[in-house]
């Protein structure tokens, strides 16, 4: 051990013949550099350990002492190893940190998006948006991707069959709170959904979202007559509404699919019974979406 000033004066350029002891060499620089102006202390040789036996014998003892703890711990498991004991069960490995989800979030896991398709329907265009998770293709036939299925070919005549198929799908739905019908032509606004979800959660009365109009009928003894139904582009439900519906309700010939639903509601909940809320058509958008730089063309072709 040494100091600064010892450094300052040793002699770095010392040459010498043959190879020397690095020990020897450091202190021939000192002595030719520093000379008799050095204070040289004696070392406390009990606080020191080189090479000496007694040192070797304690560094032995620690890693005998070091080793057996470790065959010999639980959680290794090596000592049932060596002796034919049954090793008992790994422990089971750590859980992966999930961050919890926002409530927003959570809200849309009670929705779905009832979503009649046809041959013409762009499904990866709606995958590629925030419906994809909450999406229920309603197929004329079995397909991928499909999550009800009318085995029937649709043509714009009896789409008020495919209403009665997916209304009696939807009622076997069990976690479901909230439905949302939207056309193959059609978009909404996801904050406007999040918005309806928070409103109407947990409402105690059959609750129908839409652009509401009655239909005029055909006729005095027309069953649909004056009904009030919502506008197909767009009409959001909750799960009171579809356990009074009346999916057995009965009319004429063919009919609008839209005005069909509306009968099948008041047939079987009552209109009086009905919370009928209208719409914020600023948030949905049908056959066209524009919007600042936008201009989508949602219906570049017929489906019918």
């Amino acid at each position: 051990m040494f100091n600064r000033k010892l450094v300052d004066c040793f002699a770095t350029e010392l040459k010498y013949h043959d190879h020397q002891n690095e020990d020897l060499t450091f202190g021939g620089m000192v002595h030719f550099g520093c000379g008799a102006n050095v204070l040289r202390i004696k070392e406390d040789d009990s606080k020191i350990w080189h090479k000496e036996p007694r040192t070797q014998l304690v560094l032995l003892i620690m890693g005998i002492l070091i080793t057996g703890t470790i065959l010999t711990a639980p959680s290794h498991r090596y000592w049932g190893t060596f002796s034919g004991e049954p090793l008992p069960p790994p422990p089971p490995p750590p859980r992966p940190h999930v961050p919890p989800r926002p409530a927003e979030d959570m809200l849309f896991d009670k929705l779905a998006i009832i979503f009649p398709i046809n041959n013409n329907t762009d499904m990866q265009f709606y995958r590629n948006t925030w419906m994809r998770s909450y999406l229920h293709p309603v197929c004329d036939w079995d397909e991928p991707g499909c999550k009800i299925v009318c085995n029937r070919t649709s043509t714009y005549r009896t789409l008020d069959q495919k209403t009665f198929c997916f209304t009696r799908a939807i009622k076997n739905y069990r976690d479901t709170e909230f439905f949302i019908k939207l056309d193959d032509d059609s978009f909404v606004d996801k904050d406007y959904v999040a918005g309806l979800l928070k409103t109407y959660s947990g409402w105690h009365k059959p609750v129908y979202i839409s652009d509401h109009t009655r239909l005029r009928g055909y006729g005095e003894k027309d069953p649909l007559r004056h009904v009030r139904y919502g506008n197909g582009k767009f009409y959001m439900f909750n799960d009171q509404l579809v356990r009074c519906v009346d999916t057995d309700y009965t009319y004429e010939g063919s009919r609008n699919e839209d005005a069909v639903f509306g009968a099948m509601v008041t047939s079987g909940c009552g209109e009086e019974n009905v919370e009928y809320i209208q719409e914020d058509d600023n948030k949905i958008w049908h056959k066209k979406y524009e919007s600042k730089n936008k201009y989508i063309d949602l219906a570049h072709i017929k489906n019918h």
